[in-house]
């Protein structure tokens, strides 16, 4: 933020850049350790309460303890050899070039060019008087209460208080604070512009891009080298297709400067082209049914709305390329366990008992891959138990460490990940291995997460253009007509 200081016939001040302190809430640090190093050139204080607050949650396994035991590490490199007198002036921050650069950063400022400047921690009591209608003396009032001590010592900055809990930032509000979400791990701005995966051409585009077409087939494959203004808009493995049924559907194979090579895109529409039983309903079905049985992609991510097939699709591609191709030893199904309602609490048996319930998904969509099973009830049994053995249901919270070798992993409901999460799991594919990520990031249960800065929006704004992986978007519901209507209306 910027401000230049004009007076009646002098010439115009050089901008200035206005000092900002920043005062982090405990949930910013519990939410990305890297966040100290994420304010560039302004300063970061820390109230003695957030330390306290971070004591108190170092201990356990969830990702949020993780998160404050690094933050801790972070502070004692910063702090070592550190006398009294620098702590009291501030440490300065060092450049974070090696410590991370996730988000595209707002207010906040992103960790790529390092940060310039200093981190205070509250090295004496400071006076400030709460208003008597703020009842009590929890944290969050003894945060607010620095805040308010630091806005009327510093009157050459502006004190901003960083939270990512709303209702503390509404608090401050009311009592005169200027507080912020933290913005630094939004991977977008707006989730309505996150990409999907497909382009509608535009109308004339074939009179256009005429003149320089080239068209050639290899091995029952049609491609397309196509010169047109389009060409700057699309990136590898995304579709394109024209308005109406009878339109062409292609994938873009290559960008090269001013020209892209399409290949049409293969029709899993009908029963002869099906894919283990099941064929799309719909063009983005299409779409999605030519990234999961296409070999030379390895990370493919659906997302769209409850009904739309994401997990059908995947399955019936699973199990097509791995007991009738033999391109996969396995299917490898996990996902997050959070529940929807009052958790059901500790649940006995193996690691893939303990899962079961959280997979009513797979089992209801196996039901429907195995409803045409000859030989009736036994019959359908026997492929039930079959399909079982290639099947494997693992937790998430094991992952760490494994190596996945000819697996196709399904990843469901990933919208629940953090980034750090997502990171931790895709690198766990080794040769031969396809990642799917599943989800819909309009239904978000995780604490802290949002639209915009969920794991799965993450990848898939990190991976497009690459030339192994692709990503669609679902739009339609193919559940049922109540399903519709309900997903409509209600």
């Amino acid at each position: 933020m910027s401000a230049t200081k004009r007076t009646a016939g002098a010439k115009p001040a050089k901008p200035t850049v206005e000092r900002r302190l920043f005062v982090l809430d405990t949930n910013v640090l519990m939410h990305d350790p890297t966040s100290i190093f994420r304010f560039q050139e302004h300063d970061v204080y820390l109230p003695m309460v957030v330390l306290e607050e971070l004591d108190a949650n170092k201990k356990g396994l969830s990702e949020a303890s993780r998160n404050v035991r690094q933050v801790s590490r972070f502070l004692d490199d910063l702090m070592r050899d550190a006398t009294k007198d620098e702590i009291d002036a501030g440490l300065p921050l060092p450049s974070a070039q090696g410590i991370g650069n996730e988000g595209n950063g707002q207010n906040q400022g992103s960790a790529v060019g390092g940060a310039t400047g200093r981190l205070f921690f509250q090295t004496r009591q400071l006076s400030s008087a709460l208003p008597d209608y703020l009842p009590g003396h929890g944290a969050d009032n003894v945060i607010l209460s620095q805040t308010l001590a630091l806005q009327a010592l510093h009157h050459d900055a502006r004190v901003t208080l960083v939270s990512k809990d709303i209702n503390l930032r509404i608090k401050a509000a009311v009592v005169g604070v200027h507080a912020e979400d933290y913005y630094s791990d939004k991977t977008i701005e707006d989730a309505d512009v996150l990409y999907t995966g497909l382009a509608p051409l535009p109308v004339d585009f074939w009179e256009k891009a005429g003149k320089d077409l080239k068209s050639w087939k290899e091995a029952e494959r049609t491609f397309y080298r196509i010169e047109a203004p389009i060409v700057s808009e699309l990136h590898v493995n995304q579709f394109v297709h024209e308005q109406g049924e009878a339109g062409i559907e292609a994938i873009v194979r290559k960008v090269e400067a001013g020209a892209a090579t399409l290949e049409l895109a293969r029709d899993f529409r009908s029963e002869r082209h099906s894919v283990w039983g099941v064929v799309a309903r719909n063009r983005e079905q299409n779409f999605a049914l030519n990234l999961l049985m296409d070999p030379e992609i390895d990370f493919v991510t659906i997302l769209g709305p409850a009904g739309t097939g994401k997990t059908l699709l995947t399955l019936a591609a699973g199990l097509m390329q791995t007991l009738e191709s033999n391109r996969f030893v396995e299917i490898i199904m996990t996902r997050v366990t959070i529940p929807l309602g009052e958790d059901i609490g500790f649940l006995p048996g193996t690691e893939e008992e303990k899962m079961e319930p959280w997979m009513g998904a797979l089992m209801d969509n196996l039901e429907v891959l195995t409803k045409s099973a000859e030989g009736g009830n036994w019959g359908r049994m026997a492929t039930n138990d079959l399909l079982r053995n290639r099947i494997k249901i693992r937790s998430l919270n094991f992952m760490r460490g494994r190596t996945f070798l000819n697996r196709f992993v399904i990843l469901d409901e990933a919208q629940n990940l953090t980034p750090k999460q997502m990171k931790a799991l895709v690198t766990r594919a080794g040769p031969g291995t396809k990642i799917v990520c599943l989800g819909n990031i309009a239904q978000i249960d995780t604490p802290y997460l949002t639209e915009t800065t969920s794991g799965l929006t993450y990848v898939v704004n990190r991976f497009r253009g690459w030339g192994h992986s692709g990503h669609i978007t679902l739009a339609r519901g193919e559940r049922s007509r109540l399903a519709d209507f309900a997903s409509d209306t209600l």
